[in-house]
């Protein structure tokens, strides 16, 4: 009964009209929405509409939470969830936002295997149950430059999809076994890759972050798959087409 009415009122919401003034949001800070065919902007309006209605926004640091904060977050994770069934990110209740980069004490593993100990300027976080975390300014930068391959909130909605399943491993929730054994045999020899040029002082496409652990390395190919496909689908064919049929967009077409 609750799963009826919960899929009758995203329904409802889907087939509400944003207002023009949060519309014109999406189009001035979301610039990959320009990419989007006439149905998957439908889309991605619906599920703007979904998500301010489920998740709770939360001023941190004496920010004031506004309709601009709320559709240009609210819209980049849409973008994740197009073309599918999406389940709206079921563990995620609030998105908690710093004006800016924001100095938390704690533990990182780094790339090469070393701890970092101390304070820590992060953009953003994911929690597995609860939380997105992000910085404000780094968030508007990522939705209005959509080619440099770097968006903090493709980056931790990514988390989010990767923790559906009940663990962030850098393998999502997927529709079989097959489906599963197929991702494995793309992302690792991948991975080790990005580590193994890393290590050579290789370039590579992917940024040196996603070599810290298969759950960052999912994060950081989602992001360049939205930001960089021509250029992903060229060095990294079987990568590409991995997420290309994940997420179920051709992007490097367009």
């Amino acid at each position: 009964m609750f799963g009826f009415l919960r899929r009758r009122r995203r329904r409802r919401l889907r087939d509400t009209p944003l207002p023009e003034a949060l519309r014109a949001i999406i189009d001035r800070n979301v610039r990959a929405a320009a990419r989007l065919t006439a149905e998957e902007r439908r889309q991605l309006e619906g599920h703007v509409q979904v998500l301010l209605h489920e998740k709770r926004f939360e001023g941190c640091a004496g920010l004031e939470i506004t309709d601009e904060i709320r559709i240009t977050i609210a819209a980049q994770a849409a973008l994740l969830l197009l073309n599918r069934d999406p389940r709206y990110y079921p563990t995620l209740r609030t998105i908690l936002v710093y004006p800016s980069a924001y100095v938390v004490r704690g533990e990182r593993r780094m790339p090469d295997g070393t701890v970092a100990a101390g304070p820590q300027v992060r953009l953003g976080e994911s929690w597995q149950r609860g939380s997105v975390v992000l910085s404000w300014s780094d968030a508007r930068r990522g939705g209005m430059n959509h080619q440099d391959g770097r968006n903090v909130v493709l980056h931790e909605f990514a988390h989010q999809l990767d923790g559906e399943d009940g663990l962030m491993d850098g393998t999502p929730a997927l529709d079989s076994r097959a489906a599963g054994a197929t991702w494995a045999h793309v992302m690792q020899p991948e991975f080790d890759r990005l580590r193994q040029d890393i290590e050579r002082d290789h370039p590579n496409l992917i940024r040196d972050y996603g070599a810290t652990n298969p759950a960052e390395f999912f994060a950081v190919v989602t992001e360049t798959f939205f930001e960089r496909p021509d250029a992903l689908r060229r060095e990294h064919p079987a990568l590409y087409e991995q997420l290309a049929t994940y997420f179920r967009l051709d992007l490097a077409a367009r």
